[in-house]
């Protein structure tokens, strides 16, 4: 479908802009820790619209504050209705991260549903700390100060740097879904997982890995060591209306959630040794989807 400016705004207009949410899990016991929020356009004559053929036109034409607000306002005033505490993840913008209205748009929203800061993600990808540096860690840290966590979105990805993790005060690192997907067949993009998570750690920063679709992926990953995932095989977002019956559930349905027996020593060192990591394992069953920053999932 071709999307123009005129779109967008009247999709703003008429408040068509809705999040929808996908469930992050704690890869050693399955239990739900969170959800991602994600754009979607809800379009009368479309359907809905995956944000990869908007969110670029909302950043060209100056309608990204707007429909980020739009999307948080939703967001926070559906967590206020469920009894249960839940925390959300919210990407914003690299062109957002140098406006010192930020901080202030995003708790003055929050505190509308009293939904407590302590208990959002600003998932912040490294495209923005090449904008304007100085400005982008007065904001960032600004965000942490209101209570907010950071979380370094598409590390390993596009003009990736160890300074980075060094340059703003991060809680996370999430590992793109591109080494996720290809970590099955790829020695490389397995070493590199195995790296980014190792990093994490010796930093004191949580890993959570996007775009976890196959049994085999999530495996792989809780041997590495990484704490939290995403992805279809833990459950493709919701809307609004499914989101009070996921936060309910105490743990996942999928076999991660209960306790599993240790893997045969074999499997184990295939796991655990570069040497066996070298091996090729089977081919994911499911395609490839969509990038991460106009996310489908």
């Amino acid at each position: 479908m071709t999307v123009d400016t005129a779109h967008v705004i009247r999709a703003l207009e008429q408040d068509q802009i809705v999040p929808v949410y996908q469930p992050v899990v704690s890869l050693r016991t399955g239990d739900i820790t969170g959800f991602e929020v994600l754009a979607r356009w809800d379009s009368a004559e479309h359907g809905l619209v995956l944000p990869h053929n908007f969110i670029s036109i909302a950043e060209e034409n100056g309608l990204i504050g707007n429909l980020t607000h739009q999307v948080m306002q939703k967001a926070f005033r559906a967590a206020a209705g469920i009894p249960q505490p839940i925390c959300f993840a919210i990407n914003i913008s690299p062109i957002q991260m140098r406006y010192a209205s930020l901080p202030v748009q995003v708790r003055e929203t929050a505190d509308e549903f009293a939904f407590p800061l302590d208990h959002l993600t600003i998932e912040i990808t490294e495209s923005a700390l090449l904008i304007d540096l100085s400005r982008v860690q007065k904001v960032a840290a600004t965000l942490k100060d209101f209570g907010c966590r950071l979380s370094l979105d598409d590390f390993g990805t596009g003009f990736s740097s160890l300074r980075h993790l060094q340059t703003l005060p991060f809680n996370d690192v999430k590992i793109d879904r591109s080494f996720v997907n290809d970590m099955t067949t790829s020695h490389s993009s397995r070493k590199i997982v195995e790296a980014v998570i190792g990093l994490g750690h010796s930093l004191g920063l949580t890993t959570v890995a996007e775009g976890i679709e196959v049994e085999e992926q999530a495996q792989i990953l809780k041997w590495l060591g990484c704490e939290r995932g995403q992805g279809w095989f833990y459950g493709r977002a919701v809307p609004h209306q499914s989101l009070a019956d996921m936060t309910q559930q105490a743990s996942a349905t999928r076999p991660e959630a209960t306790p599993e027996p240790r893997p045969q020593p074999e499997a184990q060192t295939r796991l655990q040794t570069s040497r066996e990591l070298r091996r090729p394992v089977s081919q994911p069953r499911n395609p490839k989807h969509h990038s991460i920053n106009r996310r489908a999932t």
